[in-house]
């Protein structure tokens, strides 16, 4: 398995295996309307936006993108980023590549230089977070509009 830097040719598989994450491992937790509005807002041309204000990263096994993930600053902090957009393909979920999907992301940039890194979990992917150290935002393990966890971690360096 690779870990390695988005490029652009890469946004039509990436929302591909977004879009098959949410179908089959998000459903359980989330209505159909809501499965659709995120594959809509994860399309190829968002992702391409998006990596222009973020790093992503993609995992490879071979040529085939599995797995994806990206960080940015929160809200313009300097000592503050936000993990984004992390989708394991679900036949390849638990064989550690979201872990090492996370691993990369905190060490990048980004996280390097931040004091506290954010995470808007899904219920489906709150416990995965948190078994890698991030907890819930301020103690409160409350769903931010029904939908997400905000969790955090606080990084010793």
């Amino acid at each position: 398995m690779q870990i390695r830097a988005f490029r652009k040719e890469d946004a039509d598989e990436v929302a591909q295996v977004i879009a098959e994450t949410l179908k089959v491992s998000n459903s359980k937790d989330y209505p159909k309307e809501y499965i659709d509005y995120n594959i809509a807002t994860h399309s190829a041309e968002v992702l391409l936006k998006a990596s222009e204000e973020r790093h992503m990263y993609v995992a490879c096994d071979g040529e085939r993108i599995v797995g994806t993930g990206g960080i940015a600053g929160y809200w313009g902090s300097k000592t503050e980023s936000i993990l984004l957009t992390i989708f394991v393909l679900p036949s390849y979920q638990g064989k550690g590549i979201g872990r090492q999907i996370i691993q990369t992301l905190e060490q990048d940039e980004y996280a390097l230089r931040a004091k506290r890194i954010e995470i808007p979990a899904s219920k489906t992917g709150v416990e995965f977070y948190r078994k890698l150290g991030y907890d819930h935002k301020g103690g409160k393990a409350e769903l931010e509009d029904g939908l997400l966890y905000r969790l955090e971690k606080f990084p010793q360096r």
